[in-house]
């Protein structure tokens, strides 16, 4: 069956920061939501890309070498096994497109760190 939606209205929904929502799944790859303010960590994902998509706000993605500075209706692909950090100076709503196995925080553990089956509720 499709499945059809509305990113501004699965986002009025997140109550939590960087707590993202899946909202679907094609074939391999989730469909998240999110908001987020501050920074999230550092980390990577050895082995999934992701993709960041700006609903509303400005995100910037740090590299270690670059900055990168997205804005509503910008999206930006952060390469696999890049070490990254997401920041908000004011709230953000983002659409994040990444592969089923990819862990929230990569390679790193904190106490932002949300398990799958938190996203999928």
């Amino acid at each position: 069956m499709p499945i059809t939606s509305n990113f501004t209205a699965a986002l009025k929904e997140v109550s939590e920061y960087w707590s993202p929502k899946v909202v679907g799944r094609i074939n391999d790859q989730y469909v998240k939501v999110a908001k987020v303010l501050g920074q999230l960590v550092w980390h990577k994902h050895d082995n999934e890309d992701e993709m960041f998509y700006i609903v509303k706000g400005n995100l910037r993605i740090e590299y270690e070498d670059q900055v990168v500075e997205l804005t509503k209706g910008d999206f930006h692909i952060v390469p696999r096994n890049t070490m990254h950090n997401p920041v908000a100076e004011e709230e953000c709503w983002i659409v994040l497109i990444e592969p089923i196995a990819t862990k929230h925080t990569g390679d790193v553990e904190t106490d932002r760190t949300k398990p799958i089956e938190d996203q999928l509720t």
